[in-house]
């Protein structure tokens, strides 16, 4: 057969493979399959500009059809890919036809976790990945303002976080309900985590932690009224967020037999544990040199991990191994995030961070992540210059001491030129 690559997944991975492979010289025949009816958009503004009705559809769009069209890729969306018979090189669709391959890319995203009490699948419960979803909130979100009903967010990571800044913005009222004892626990050292507390709280949400949700309360016709804490204390609402995090979507894979473990894995490239299958994005988790397994859910990260897979198919070695990075708008506050915290043991503040809500608002800083003497991140807030100098240090491998790191008079830059 001639050759044929087969894309599930229309997204940031799936069209960042496909245009990558045409670079990379495929000349066979490409087909993206998206299982929702929009084409490719961009995720990231959901929860900011586009909930906040502040951009248009055309500025969501990540390719449209006859831009795709133009690189001779075919775009085919509503589509549901139901089984791969990695025998016969086929992916079966839920309208019965499929699809031969010589290659295979699985760029499938992830799911948000559901919430596990009763009430959790109300009608106004909503949790936030796709554009539909998005549209959903925007529309109760209206309701809520009209009827002056509150807003409840569960989980308080940015996705949680981004909503109620958004919802802020809108003039509703807002509560945040944290599971953890702070804010953003898995990913920010607690001296940021305090910070954006100060932030919220003095945009005027409220934030209750080490909250313990026991149910939701619904009307006669099943629509969420309130949501009940475990002590019995009972907040209204007409409208509740629920961002706890995402599952990846591998059960295709799981199916088929590739190596899975909380994502499909997959190696530095993006190859699976088939070597005429390739994933990318938020499916994968990375099998790392120590044996680990590494998952990232970013722009970046579905970027890179795209070309890197495009090039194993072509044959070709191109290990996605770039300093990770990650950002986060709230309010007229933009968060860049380089390397990966986890493991540090001590930080330098970089800046003027402040202690007080009032001072929260004017910062501009960056928080230094070390394990020992060794750099590992740095969290940059309103201090893009601080970003990309970060993300250089992390490429070189170069480490300032805490004391340079934290003395805003020495140029980092220096190190490099050693």
């Amino acid at each position: 057969m001639s050759e044929a690559i087969v894309i599930v997944g229309a997204g940031q991975a799936g069209v960042q493979t496909a245009e990558a492979l045409r670079t990379g010289g495929f000349a066979g025949s490409i087909t993206l399959l998206g299982d929702e009816v929009h084409g490719p958009y961009h995720r990231p503004p959901l929860s900011k500009a586009w909930l906040a009705g502040e951009m248009d559809s055309a500025q969501l769009v990540l390719r449209t059809p006859d831009v795709l069209a133009r690189k001779n890729i075919e775009l085919r969306t509503g589509v549901s890919v139901t089984r791969i018979d990695r025998n016969a090189r086929r992916v079966h669709l839920a309208d019965g036809s499929a699809l031969a391959y010589t290659g295979l890319v699985l760029a499938t995203g992830a799911t948000p976790r559901p919430l596990p009490v009763p009430g959790g699948n109300a009608e106004g419960v909503h949790a936030l990945r796709s554009k539909d979803d998005a549209n959903a909130i925007a529309l109760r979100m209206a309701d809520c303002i009209k009827s002056q009903q509150q807003v409840l967010i569960i989980g308080g990571g940015f996705i949680g976080l981004e909503v109620a800044a958004t919802a802020r913005k809108k003039g509703l009222q807002v509560i945040v309900l944290e599971a953890a004892p702070r804010l953003l626990g898995r990913v920010l050292a607690p001296v940021l985590s305090d910070w954006y507390a100060h932030l919220h709280r003095s945009h005027g949400v409220s934030l209750l932690l080490d909250a313990r949700i026991a149910a939701l309360e619904t009307n006669q016709q099943g629509s969420v009224t309130g949501l009940r804490l475990a002590d019995g204390t009972l907040h209204p609402a007409g409208l509740v967020v629920v961002g706890i995090g995402v599952v990846a979507n591998d059960s295709l894979a799981q199916a088929a037999g590739l190596a899975c473990e909380r994502g499909i894995v997959v190696d530095a490239c993006g190859r699976t544990s088939d070597p005429a299958i390739v994933a990318a994005g938020d499916c994968t988790a990375r099998r790392l040199h120590d044996g680990s397994l590494l998952r990232l859910e970013s722009v970046q990260n579905a970027t890179e991990q795209g070309k890197s897979a495009a090039a194993a198919l072509l044959g070709i070695d191109k290990p996605f191994s770039a300093t990770p990075w990650f950002w986060s708008d709230q309010y007229d506050k933009k968060l860049q995030m380089a390397g990966l915290s986890m493991g540090a043991d001590q930080w330098a503040v970089r800046g003027q961070m402040g202690n007080t809500s009032e001072a929260a608002n004017a910062a501009s800083f960056s928080v230094y992540h070390f394990k020992g003497a060794q750099l590992l991140a740095v969290d940059s807030v309103n201090a893009s210059k601080d970003h990309l100098q970060a993300r250089k240090l992390l490429d070189a491998g170069v480490s300032p001491t805490l004391t340079q790191a934290a003395d805003i008079g020495f140029d980092l830059a220096g190190l490099l030129k050693v």
